[in-house]
């Protein structure tokens, strides 16, 4: 593991909620009324007014708010060697709510593509980064795009590309590892791995769509993201985000992390952002099982406007100082606020709101600037 500085005692998942003029443009270039230059430079404006109101709420870490997505996954995955998009026979259920159908698939041998189109994107947001900030990186982890990509995928299960799981794992480890080292390259410092299918496997739900050993396969896939990255440079910070899934304020699956403290628990990244917003997600006894990272919280939840008490809030991170050591845990949302580009139910104020609350717990229980 890197000697990390980052993630910082208040830090953020990622995405932010996409403004009307961002909205607005998308909507224009996808009816053929805006040119993906005209685009592009819209996004720029509004990537660059996000960093300034990151800084200006006294942020040490930002990002570009995923403003150039449609989804937090999509637009990585479809974006690699070998993957192709396609439109799926139905979204994917959440709580009370379908997402849009698309998909995409490992139709071929996966690789990393060297004109990614992200690394552009980052170069852009670290070419605004104020220097007493670090420009994150969020790109999905492996096991998401293994897990969707493949092992779940209605099209790859009709035409496999691969004899063998291990056989694909092994690609996307090699896939991976030239990602991990494009984006630092980039200039990359701190990037972040997200991935919802762990909480998949903690969920008892899951047992009845998978035939294999649960078991087995969480240890191959926490085995593939080790290897993905054992290569990466020393001062490279890496963290990894798990959670119940997050589209338009509902949820995927839940259960405690009780069944991958074996397994991803194990992965040697710098930090660990965990969701821990409702009782859906158990309690921290977990966390015991991380003997290295640093844990960031996710207490504060953005899938609702309401905002949390504060005294509350304080008294949960003491709690979790029974499984982990004050100082290796932070604090954060438990999510992005625009996993996708609908975004959360809520107000863009009431999204600042969350990020003040976040800095303001964190000052206190952690006595930083």
């Amino acid at each position: 593991m890197s000697q990390a500085t980052y993630p910082y005692r208040y830090d953020i998942v990622g995405s932010f909620l996409r403004p009307v003029t961002l909205k607005k443009a998308r909507l224009a270039f996808a009816e053929g009324e805006l040119s993906a230059s005209e685009l592009r430079a819209i996004e720029d404006q509004e990537i660059a007014k996000l960093v300034d109101k990151q800084i200006a709420t006294g942020q040490q870490v930002v990002t570009d708010g995923e403003f150039r997505r449609s989804w937090w996954h999509l637009d990585f995955i479809e974006g690699l060697l070998g993957v192709e998009s396609f439109v799926a026979s139905s979204g994917i259920q959440f709580h009370g709510k379908k997402t849009r159908p698309n998909n995409a698939w490992i139709a071929d041998k996966v690789a990393w593509n060297p004109e990614h189109p992200f690394l552009a994107d980052f170069a852009y947001l670290q070419s605004i980064t104020p220097k007493e900030a670090v420009a994150k990186q969020t790109i999905p982890a492996l096991g998401i795009t293994f897990l969707l990509g493949a092992l779940l995928n209605e099209k790859y299960n009709q035409n496999p590309t691969y004899d063998t799981i291990d056989e694909l794992l092994a690609d996307l480890v090699v896939t991976y590892q030239e990602a991990i080292q494009a984006f630092y390259d980039a200039g990359c410092r701190y990037l972040q791995l997200d991935d919802t299918s762990w909480n998949l496997f903690c969920d008892p739900k899951f047992e009845g769509r998978y035939a294999g050993d649960l078991n087995e396969l969480t240890a191959k896939v926490s085995q593939a993201i080790a290897q993905s990255i054992e290569k990466k440079p020393a001062d490279l910070v890496i963290a990894f985000h798990t959670c119940h899934g997050n589209f338009n304020s509902t949820y995927a699956s839940q259960g405690d992390y009780t069944p991958i403290t074996d397994s991803l628990f194990k992965v040697p990244v710098d930090g660990f952002f965990l969701e821990f917003d409702s009782d859906r997600n158990g309690g921290f006894e977990p966390l015991a099982a991380i003997e290295d990272a640093v844990v960031v919280l996710g207490l504060i939840t953005t899938k609702t406007g309401q905002l949390e008490d504060k005294e509350t809030i304080i008294q949960r991170i003491h709690e979790a100082t029974a499984y982990i050591p004050l100082e290796r845990l932070c604090l954060s949302t438990q999510c992005g606020f625009a996993s996708t580009e609908e975004g959360n139910i809520l107000s863009e104020e009431e999204q600042w709101a969350k990020i003040r609350l976040v800095n303001e717990i964190a000052r206190e229980v952690w006595h930083v600037d």
